[in-house]
């Protein structure tokens, strides 16, 4: 079990920035998969991005792919999300979540299949 604890959201105009961090507890950080995912409101929680447990693998929604990089710090226990040239509709509260699986797994894009999951933070991007 890792515990989850999400920060760095705000509220921004269409064509800002803002990077989401992600604080891990434990001291086994590295035998997770980590993914971010959305919920607006009204909709099902949707996969934003995933990266592999070493970092060297990553996927992304269609939605966001070539705007938002996801990146990790093995050393640091954490996870972040860089989001650029945001738009309306990217608001929706933010999780990161994770999946403890072999190194060779492939990345999940399946929120039931993800162990651990964080509070959740808001990010508003106004037009």
């Amino acid at each position: 079990q890792v515990r989850l604890v999400e920060s760095g959201g705000g509220s921004v105009q269409t064509g800002g920035s803002l990077r989401l961090s992600c604080a891990t507890s434990g001291r086994s950080f590295n035998l997770y998969a980590m993914g971010w995912f959305r919920q607006a409101p009204g909709k099902e929680r949707a996969f934003v991005a995933g990266i592999s447990r070493g970092g060297g693998s990553t996927r992304y929604a269609e939605s966001v792919e070539g705007r938002f990089t996801i990146s990790r710090d093995n050393a640091r226990n954490a996870l972040y999300l860089q989001m650029d040239s945001l738009k309306p509709e990217d608001t929706a509260v933010y999780y990161c979540a994770a999946k403890r699986q072999i190194m060779t797994a492939p990345i999940t894009s399946v929120a039931d299949e993800y162990d651990n999951w964080g509070q959740g933070t808001q990010v508003t991007v106004s037009s």
